[in-house]
C-alpha cells in the first residue's frame, strides 16, 4: 500500500461531502433531463459519502502509480480510509458489501470479503 506520507493534502471531509453532493446532483440533473425516472434510478446512485470513499480510492490508486489494485489491496485500502475517517465507516462498509448494497456494487465487492476472511 502506498505510504500515507505520499499522498498530497486532502481537503476536509465537509469539502469533499459538499463536492460530492454537487457532483451527484450533476448526475441527477442529466438523468432527468434525459428522461429518466427517478424512482428508477435513484437507488442505483451512490450515497454522498459512498462517493467520498470512491474519490478518496481513486486518489490512493493514482498515487500509486494508477494500477487497479488486488482486491486484498483495495480492502485495506478502503479499510485505511475507514480509519483515517470514521464518520464514512459506514459508507466503506457498504462498499465491501458487509452492509446491504446497492446494485451498483460490484462482484469484486464480495471477493475483497471473502479474501479479508
Amino acid at each position: 500500500m502506498t505510504d500515507r506520507s505520499s499522498l498530497p493534502r486532502r481537503a476536509s471531509l465537509e469539502l469533499l461531502r459538499a463536492e460530492a453532493s454537487d457532483e451527484l446532483s450533476v448526475l441527477v440533473e442529466e438523468r432527468l433531463r434525459d428522461g429518466e425516472d427517478p424512482w428508477d434510478f435513484m437507488e442505483d446512485l451512490p450515497t454522498v459519502d459512498e462517493l467520498v470513499v470512491l474519490t478518496l480510492r481513486a486518489e490512493n490508486i493514482a498515487a500509486d502509480g494508477g494500477a487497479q489494485p488486488s482486491v486484498s489491496r483495495n480492502y485495506r485500502v478502503l479499510r485505511q480510509i475507514s480509519l483515517d475517517h470514521p464518520e464514512l465507516t459506514r459508507a466503506v462498509w457498504r462498499l465491501l458489501g458487509n452492509e446491504p448494497h446497492r446494485r451498483w456494487s460490484t462482484a469484486a465487492d464480495a471477493s475483497a470479503r471473502a479474501e479479508a476472511s
